[in-house]
């Protein structure tokens, strides 16, 4: 297992870079106003949606059977999409 955690990281940073990118050219809003722009963009978009809720059930049952608090990491999925799932994978666990 010792290569998820630098394949996480080789994801997450050029993607958050992205992100970052795309937020300050278009806004929070507009990411979620181009996700819904045509069917194909809505399709991707609700693919995303479940993606991430199956995640997060995922966390919230990982987190119960560690005695960790699961809503941050749900909070941060429900904001920030798969920033959440990507934060909670690459977080230590004690």
């Amino acid at each position: 297992m010792s290569w998820l955690k630098p394949t996480l990281w080789l994801v997450a940073l050029p993607f958050g870079a992205f992100s970052i990118w795309v937020l300050s050219q278009v806004g929070y809003l507009g990411i979620w106003q181009g996700g819904f722009a045509n069917l194909g963009s809505t399709q991707i978009t609700v693919d995303l949606v479940v993606a991430c809720t199956l995640l997060m059930g995922f966390i919230v049952r990982d987190c119960r059977a560690l005695g960790r608090p699961w809503w941050p990491w749900v909070l941060l999925t429900l904001v920030a999409g798969s920033f959440g799932p990507l934060a909670y994978l690459l977080w230590p666990k004690r």
